[in-house]
């Protein structure tokens, strides 16, 4: 899928990628669900189906957080608090710990809402608000947004599909 460069287009990437996703985590056993069977966010561990979909909600919902604080004229905090960007994988750990007693189900309606909240977000936002200028950096917010939705969303399913290829 080529990268977003409209409105429509993201939206169309953030919906499709979804989606698919949906489709395969629908095809995870929920006793496996807890199971730490993929490779994690930081070398050289692994996770669980449901910390990579806590992975997941967890970068959604940092969107609508920047979101927020943009629109309460606070200042940026990228990637998020406490947190920079060589520390990614720190920032996958505490996002599989805050989920770690959520549901299988419960995961998967927090992802869906995050989803939903975004796409009400960039439904807002005009073409040239979402891609005329940079927004962080040399990135526009359309960018960011791709970064952290239709593209996680696409690689989560590779993990998932090739593991249940396996299983």
């Amino acid at each position: 899928m080529a990268v977003p460069a409209t409105k429509d287009d993201l939206l169309a990437a953030i919906e499709k990628t979804f989606a698919q996703l949906e489709d395969d985590l629908d095809r995870v056993p929920t006793d496996a669900a807890r199971q730490r069977v993929l490779d994690g966010h930081v070398k050289d561990t692994l996770m669980s189906p449901a910390d990579l979909v806590a992975y997941l909600v967890g970068w959604n919902q940092q969107v609508l957080v920047w979101h927020r604080r943009r629109e309460h004229g606070l200042p940026d905090e990228f990637p998020a608090v406490g947190v920079t960007w060589n520390e990614l994988g720190l920032l996958a750990q505490r996002y599989y710990a805050e989920h770690a007693e959520d549901s299988w189900p419960a995961l998967r309606r927090q992802l869906r809402e995050a989803k939903d909240e975004i796409v009400a977000v960039v439904d807002g936002y005009s073409d040239a608000e979402l891609y005329g200028s940079p927004w962080y950096g040399k990135w526009t917010m359309g960018r960011m947004i791709s970064f952290n939705t239709s593209s996680p969303y696409a690689n989560a399913r590779r993990r998932l599909r090739s593991w249940l290829r396996r299983g």
